[in-house]
Order: C-alpha cells, then structure tokens, then sequence
C-alpha cells in the first residue's frame, strides 16, 4: 500500500493540491496506525494530513472517492441466469444438463479447475468460473505492467487499454475462444460475454486513470495554449481563465523576484574583512563583516491605451502590474483613448473585473489620440518621473492620423532610468497606415511585441529582473 499511496499523492498534485514531502511522510504514518480497512477514517486522515484550505479539502476529497472506487468487474452471469431460467422454463431437464456439465471436470465452465484441466489459459479459467477476487488481482498487476500511472493524454487510453490487455492474456484467451467454438459453443458464449465485460471494465480503468494522472498535463497543456493566445481574440470564457492565469504568472514573479531581495538587505559575507576584524580571536569568525550594495527597488509608472483595439491586452497588463506590489515599490497606472486620466487608485481599491469596468466607462473604448493624452501626461504628472522610474507604454501608436508629439515621448525618456514600449500588434504592422512606431521607437530603451499572455510575462520579468 505504500505504492498506492504514493499514486495517491502523484493523483492528489494533479488534483491542485500542494503536497509537500514533510506533508507525505505526515500523511503515510497517519495512515500506518489507523490502516486501511475502514474507507471513511482514511479518507478522514488524508483530508486532515495534506489538506491546507477549503477549496484543497473538497479537491482532495474528489480526488479520494474517484482513486479509490473500483468499478464492477466483468461477468456473464446475469445474462448466463437469464438463458438459464428461459431454459428451465421450457424444460425442467435442461436445467440438470448445464448442472451436471458445471460438476463434470473436463467441463470448462464448471470452476477455474475444469477449465484449467481443459488446457484453458488462466485468464478464460478466472472469466469462466466468475473468480472476482482473481480478475481483480489480475487486473491490477496488468495496469502495474502497463505502467498505467504514466497515462497523460486521452489519445492514450487505446494504447493503455491494449497494453492492460495484453498483460492480462487476450491473446491466449482468443486461441482458447476459437477451439471452445467448435468443442463447447456454451461456453464459448459465456467467455466472449465475459470478454466483453473485460473490456469495458478496462476502458473505465484507463478512463478513471486519466482522470487522476492526466488532469495536471491536460491544465498545463491549456495554459500553454493559452499562454501563446492572442489576448485581443479571447471570447469571455478564456478571458476568465487568463484573469487566472495573469494571477498565476504574478505569483511567479513575485516568488522568483522576492527571495533575491531578502538576501539582498543582509548583503554578501566579506571574508577579507570578516578575518580581520577577528584576528584576536585566531581567525574565529565571532564577528562578521558584509559587503551591501545598493539597489534601487523599481519605480514603475504605466501608460495603458484602452481604446477599442487594444482595451483587452490592457486589462491584462494592468492587472499583471498591480499583482507585483511586493516586488515593486510605487506603481502608478495611468489609462487613455482620447484622453488619459490616472486609475492606480481603481485597481488597488476594486476586484479586477469591477476595476476595468469602471476604467472602461471613464476612458475606454474611444478613439486614440496619443498627441493629446501625452499632453495630458506631461502636465499633470511628469514630475513623478525620476532617473529611478521605468515608464512602461502599452499601445499599439496609432493616432488616427493625429498629432503623435514625439517630442513629449523622448522628454520622458530623458527624465526615467528606462522607457519600455509594449505594442500588441506584430511587427510587420509598424508604420503601416496611421501606426507611429517607427516615430517613438528611437526615444525608447526597449521596444517589443506583446500580444500573448507569454509575451508580456516575458516583458514584465524582464522589466522587473533589471532591477535585481
């Protein structure tokens, strides 16, 4: 059992539940003194050893009931008792036949030993004589032989049944089929039945496995597709699921950005200094010395153009900036269409989909005027721009034709430590009709594409990275 449950815990992590080693040695001697025979308080202790919050103990408890539940094995004999009690009923001496024929050694639906005595393989002796306890222990040894657990895709569940069959003896049980046809067509009747309940119930068992082992894959296969997903195409259920993911990626950013800075305030052991200072005492390390140098935490101001073309791709991006308030020190989110207002206080205030909501309604959805919400910006709000601040414009630059003041785009990059473009448009589409890339790409430090759910992680990691 030690095995099955570390199965358990591979199918618990693809369920969403974190199971940490310290969780699954908690959990095995919790199982070890309480056993296996009562179902409840093992599903009771396993709840209570690697269960973290709600939502994980109802994960873990479905994850529970699906790994643990054992579905009918096959069998003939309700149809075999149906053909029986027609029999009897047209005819009270055709009922001792098949008696008399069950008893009779070199019968093969007798018992397990007829069958075996009739040169019968082992799996058409277990289906013959209905040994469940036999089936089900064949069963399992043929999934373990198949290395079922390693199921990932449901273009996999043939494969695997084929595989579980084949462990388990179908061919030889065909050979057997074909000479019971001609010698005992009865039996031969009830094996084909009971092969067909063999297959059926290794269908489930494939099917019960992707279940467990294969949900972690299929969700990392979603994201991915997701994750390279044009954020401007998204319908209204994806653009759930990438509020999701958009959380995921900040969560990333913030454990892989966060831990340098804790190192970071304590700085890096000078051992030249670190021996001098305790040479009275032989070398004896009884004070310390470290070497710190300063880094600025970053600054981020955020331009974000939400009119009609682009508004989606910003939803994401200002709910990206927003999550990382651990990292980044002072974010200030500006939003524009026609004109550009601030809205760092919606988004800290408001759950997302009320904050863009709001956003949308006061800016959003207009036609872009770059010229005049740089304007805005300049005499409002420049002044927060210092040598320590990173603007971030995200936008695909058409102006409709407009006045794109160029000039206040390379005042800003002057004043900050980097100005970053993010345009959600391809490449190929820069300078095309009333696009004004190429007009404010020489005043940045950095100009890429950011169409996808990667490619702005990507820009973000970057962004914040440099500050590391």
């Amino acid at each position: 059992m030690r095995a099955e449950l570390h199965r358990f815990f591979r199918a618990a992590r693809g369920a969403g539940v974190r199971v940490s080693p310290a969780e699954s040695i908690d959990a095995m001697r919790a199982v070890a003194d309480l056993g296996f025979t009562n179902r409840e308080l093992l599903r009771d202790a396993l709840l209570l050893t690697l269960a973290k919050s709600q939502d994980e103990k109802q994960a873990l408890g479905d994850c529970f009931d699906l790994f643990f539940s054992h579905a009918v094995l096959p069998s003939a004999q309700d149809s075999d008792n149906q053909a029986l009690e027609a029999d009897e009923a047209a005819s009270p001496d055709a009922a001792a036949e098949p008696a008399a024929a069950a008893g009779a050694p070199g019968n093969a639906g007798g018992s397990g030993a007829g069958a075996m005595s009739q040169g019968l393989g082992e799996l058409s002796a277990m289906l013959l004589s209905q040994d469940r306890n036999a089936l089900a222990a064949a069963l399992a040894n043929a999934a373990s032989a198949a290395s079922l657990p390693e199921i990932r895709y449901f273009t996999q569940r043939g494969l695997y049944s084929k595989r579980i069959l084949d462990a388990l003896g179908v061919e030889r049980l065909r050979d057997d089929l074909s000479r019971l046809t001609t010698s005992h067509p009865a039996d031969a009747e009830r094996l084909a039945s009971a092969l067909d309940g063999l297959r059926d119930n290794v269908r489930d068992m494939v099917s019960q496995a992707l279940l467990l082992y294969g949900r972690e894959e299929a969700e990392n296969l979603r994201h991915e597709i997701l994750r390279n997903a044009p954020l401007a195409r998204l319908d209204r259920r994806q653009v759930e699921e990438m509020q999701l993911l958009i959380r995921a990626i900040a969560r990333r950013l913030r454990e892989r950005y966060s831990k340098p800075r804790k190192r970071q305030r304590r700085g890096h052991l000078d051992v030249r200094k670190t021996l001098r200072r305790n040479a009275a005492w032989g070398g004896v390390p009884f004070l310390t010395a470290w070497k710190r140098r300063h880094r600025d935490r970053p600054q981020i101001v955020a331009l974000c153009d939400v009119s009609g073309s682009v508004a989606q791709v910003s939803d994401f991006f200002l709910l990206l900036i927003h999550s990382l308030h651990e990292v980044v020190d002072e974010v200030r989110s500006f939003a524009f269409s026609g004109h550009l207002i601030e809205v760092s206080d919606i988004l800290e205030r408001q759950e997302p989909a009320a904050a863009m909501a709001e956003i949308m309604s006061k800016v959003g959805f207009g036609s872009s005027d770059y010229g005049r919400s740089l304007q805005d910006f300049e005499k409002g709000w420049l002044s927060i721009v210092t040598p320590k601040t990173t603007v971030i414009i995200l936008g695909d630059a058409r102006t409709n034709k407009l006045e794109p003041r160029a000039d206040i785009v390379s005042r800003i990059g002057e004043r900050a430590k980097r100005l970053v473009w993010l345009n959600p448009e391809g490449r190929m589409a820069w300078g095309w009709g009333d696009s004004e890339m190429p007009r404010y790409a020489p005043f940045c430090n950095l100009v890429r594409q950011c169409a996808s759910a990667k490619q702005l992680e990507r820009a973000v990691s970057d962004i914040v990275g440099a500050y590391q």
